[in-house]
């Protein structure tokens, strides 16, 4: 069985992530969750600190705090590094805010046994979103279809966040060299995956608009999207060699 590693980076989730943490054990029990937390105010990690002492769910539960928010690529980078560390197998990105339904991740997992990347995408047939009005639904489709031809790719969805990775192919992409902090983190790390020609899955999930809590997209988010995706699509050459060719 292959040691698997879900990583979900917090801000302001108290509301979410008990009942998160809850279903995930339920659904895979024999995964371990890394939560990452950016100092958040309504006492996120406090909340995860107190099911780790109690141990609740039996020393699968991590929980590391870093002192402001920081960035969403880079607390990923720095989960797959720990990760990595602790000798895992496969790693999840997750949010925290239940708009990536847990009940995907058996299906994830048992896809990445024959793939190096498994993406949940919303954007394949039998895919979605729920609860988006049409200028959400719009940008989201646009900014796919942005990187799409940037990129010169035919993966549907790049900017989703629900996604496993072959612990073989996160060594190659040499993490320290990631450029993006935001939300084009998944764009980078997906187009450096078909730099190396990895085998790419796309498995259809439903999106969920989050019920609780406040969304975290901002408008530096938004342009460092649209021009780090620039930077990658001129920077195909240099990306290659700065990724290593075997584990």
């Amino acid at each position: 069985m292959l040691k698997s590693l879900i990583v979900i980076p917090t801000y302001n989730e108290a509301q979410n992530i008990a009942e998160l943490l809850e279903a995930i054990f339920k659904i895979v029990p024999d995964t371990d969750v890394l939560v990452i937390d950016d100092n958040s105010p309504d006492r996120t990690a406090y909340i995860v600190e107190t099911y780790i002492e109690q141990n609740t769910f039996k020393g699968q539960l991590h929980l590391m705090r870093r002192p402001g928010k920081l960035g969403l690529g880079t607390a990923y980078i720095q989960g797959f590094t720990w990760g990595l560390g602790k000798d895992y197998d496969v790693f999840i990105s997750m949010d925290a805010d239940f708009s990536h339904d847990p009940k995907y991740l058996p299906i994830l997992l048992k896809e990445i046994e024959n793939n190096d990347l498994v993406i949940g995408s919303r954007y394949v047939k039998g895919g979605g979103v729920v609860n988006w009005g049409l200028g959400r639904r719009i940008l989201s489709r646009g900014g796919c279809l942005y990187a799409q031809i940037l990129l010169l790719t035919k993966v549907r969805d790049l900017t989703g966040g629900f996604n496993c990775y072959k612990r073989e192919n996160l060594l190659r992409l040499n993490l320290p060299t990631i450029i993006s902090k935001g939300y084009c983190f998944q764009i980078e790390m997906k187009f450096r995956h078909i730099l190396l020609k990895s085998r790419i899955k796309e498995t259809p999930i439903i999106f969920h608009d989050r019920i609780n809590g406040t969304s975290k997209m901002s408008q530096n988010i938004f342009k460092e999207a649209i021009l780090n995706t620039l930077k990658l699509s001129f920077h195909r050459t240099q990306l290659t060699k700065l990724m290593k060719k075997d584990t």
